[in-house]
């Protein structure tokens, strides 16, 4: 086999580890999520809600989006057990808290810090960030799958 056959068969894994129904669904419901959190980001400052407050009010409402659409159409988790439904919520939310707070910290420093007068578009960076962080941590430790 060539080297070039070898960089192809490689692309192909790659592709179909990244190209599956599990990401496809996350990145739909990122998006969606994201318009949760940038809507009611943007609602709450056109009403002169600081952009502080703001930031926290627009994550604790795409949180309790993510929260049901991550657990029911991305990672297939139908359990309504109490017991585990409580334990993925509770691990939800605590990831979710760190990259809310690693957000409110990032939107402090780019705001106020470096003085970036477009407090929306610090919003746009953030939250791409934030979705990659929130896609790993509910893979590997919220709706992990028993083996």
């Amino acid at each position: 086999m060539c080297i070039q056959d070898g960089v192809k068969s490689m692309i192909e894994k790659l592709s179909k580890k990244l190209f599956n129904r599990e990401t496809v669904l996350y990145v739909i419901f990122g998006v969606l999520t994201t318009l949760v959190d940038w809507g009611s980001y943007k609602v709450m400052r056109d009403v002169n809600i600081r952009y502080q407050l703001a930031t926290v009010g627009s994550w604790a409402a795409a949180v309790a989006f993510a929260f049901v659409t991550n657990k029911l159409f991305v990672f297939c988790s139908y359990s309504l057990q109490p017991k585990l439904l409580w334990k993925e919520l509770t691990a939800f939310v605590t990831c979710r808290l760190l990259t809310g707070l690693l957000s409110l910290a990032a939107m402090i420093a780019l705001v106020d810090g470096l003085g970036i007068k477009q407090d929306f578009i610090c919003k746009i960076v953030v939250s791409a960030i934030s979705l990659v962080l929130n896609y790993v941590l509910s893979k590997l430790f919220i709706f992990k799958k028993a083996t």
